[in-house]
């Protein structure tokens, strides 16, 4: 038997970007071919789209981690790595997605809705794409970015016309499986229905939707029984329809008192919806099922009570499920509500992507003290963050073009009035290094050599180990004449 899953968390990862390629052109008689290493590919997305086939979340019940396609390098001949696969995942119509703070950061609603969940990192660029007056042939590229890494949690809240409101055995489920096709489970004892249960119902030449969601009881909106589990579903109906049994023997319970403890229930729930785009529940209009009425005791209470609804302006259904009695009036009188709300509220289309540019004087970037370093400096920006992860440390000139780029950027400037000193720790995304305002940067040198920088050949700072051998010298961790005699 299936599982109906309306809740699960993601690991999603987007794919990561190629590096570009260095590479120099060689062909016989041409000895200065120039560079022509091509830029790698960009990688996947990761993407929810509404599918109006799909009706519950348990595929991703058992398969919650989803990598998107890596982009591939670029390679020799200015050819270019291909990109990754985006990764789509197909969700439900009124599919929620939460943050990892539980805060709502969209809603699936309409057929062939999309948002990426996950951005693919951008492919690097080739030596070939990087050359430049100044830099003709250029020993390095620049790396792949990584893709995004995002923990998502989806809510599914159903989608239907109809939500069936009562308390547990008020025979919700055999009302829909005796006007629909669904085949809910039935039982004698309380909360029967642990999973919402949607039939269709035909109505004429048309159809409607009918939910029957779990039992309600005093409390449920605090969470007793399993009451966020049966209103999460209820919040996207366009009509309330309230399934009371007449025919129930407690003493301290009657049709009227039971209608009331529903509707304090469904006013003091608060949707973590920001805006389900339907309004308060209290504003949806509501209909009165008097169920079980082939128990003479329970026709003669439907009649007693049908005047104390009928003020209030809501429509009053006497029914009986298992005698098949006033369902047709039932299923006439709901598609006349639903038919209203339909006309009022058309089908919503899918969201259309709108683009943003960033303002072109916008701040680029941001310095700030480091609480964590004496003396320190972090830079915070999109721009320095990217250059850094697109750099190969490794390569001398890769660092000097990244010195060039920042110190473009206003980077240097900047950290010298916000009282930067020489020697002091920078960081800048995950790396830290230690500012060297002497070294000139944003200006055109001489190339000594691909792969290398002159700035990077000699300097007249004390290197990292000769200073951690000094300290420990200080500390007398080490003796230098022991090790002169040595």
């Amino acid at each position: 038997m299936s599982r109906f899953i309306d809740r699960v968390v993601l690991h999603l990862a987007a794919g990561d970007g190629g590096n570009g390629c260095t590479s120099v052109h060689r062909e016989k008689f041409k000895p200065l071919g120039g560079p022509d290493g091509g830029n790698g590919g960009r990688g996947g997305d990761v993407v929810l789209v509404v599918d109006p086939q799909v009706h519950t979340l348990l595929d991703f019940h058992f398969r919650p981690h989803a990598r998107a396609g890596k982009g591939q390098p670029g390679m020799g001949g200015n050819r270019n790595g291909a990109n990754g696969d985006d990764l789509v995942l197909a969700v439900p119509p009124g599919t929620v997605v939460l943050g990892p703070d539980g805060e709502p950061i969209a809603d699936m609603v309409g057929a062939g809705t999309r948002f990426v969940v996950a951005e693919g990192g951008k492919g690097g660029l080739g030596n070939a794409a990087l050359a430049s007056r100044s830099r003709k042939a250029p020993g390095f590229a620049l790396l792949g970015e990584p893709g995004g890494v995002f923990d998502v949690t989806l809510e599914l809240k159903s989608m239907a016309d109809v939500g069936l409101v009562g308390f547990p055995s008020a025979g919700k489920s055999s009302l829909i499986s005796v006007i629909s096709a669904a085949k809910p489970k039935i039982a004698d004892y309380p909360f029967t229905t642990l999973a919402p249960n949607l039939g269709v119902v035909s109505v004429g030449d048309d159809t409607i939707t009918i939910a029957d969601v779990p039992g309600l009881i005093p409390g449920a909106s605090d969470g007793r029984g399993l009451g966020l589990d049966f209103l999460r579903h209820i919040e996207r109906t366009a009509v309330l329809a309230h399934v009371v049994d007449c025919a129930n023997l407690e003493s301290d319970r009657d049709p009227i008192s039971d209608v009331d403890a529903l509707e304090a229930e469904l006013a003091a729930y608060q949707s973590e919806l920001t805006d389900a785009g339907m309004g308060h529940l209290a504003d949806r209009p509501r209909v009165v099922v008097l169920n079980k009425i082939d128990v003479p005791d329970a026709a003669d209470m439907a009649e007693m009570v049908r005047g104390h609804f009928e003020a209030k302006g809501w429509p009053v259904y006497a029914i009986s499920a298992v005698a098949h009695k006033g369902l047709d009036e039932l299923k006439f009188g709901l598609y006349e509500l639903v038919k209203a709300h339909r006309k009022a509220n058309p089908p919503a289309a899918p969201e259309r992507i709108v683009l943003r540019p960033r303002a072109v004087d916008a701040d680029q970037f941001d310095i700030r003290r480091d609480p964590d370093q004496s003396g320190g400096f972090i830079v915070l920006g999109a721009k320095p963050e990217r250059w850094i992860r697109q750099t190969d440390f490794a390569n001398d000139e890769a660092v000097g073009f990244l010195a060039d780029r920042l110190a473009r950027l206003g980077v240097e400037e900047a950290l010298i009035k916000a009282g930067a000193e020489e020697g002091c720790s920078v960081t800048i995304g995950d790396v830290s290094f230690e500012w060297e305002p002497q070294t000139p940067a944003g200006v055109d040198l001489m190339r000594i050599g691909r792969g290398t920088d002159m700035r990077f050949e000699s300097t007249d700072r004390v290197g990292a180990s000769e200073r951690k051998y000094r300290k420990h010298v200080r500390r007398g961790l080490i003796d230098p004449d022991e090790e002169l005699l040595e």
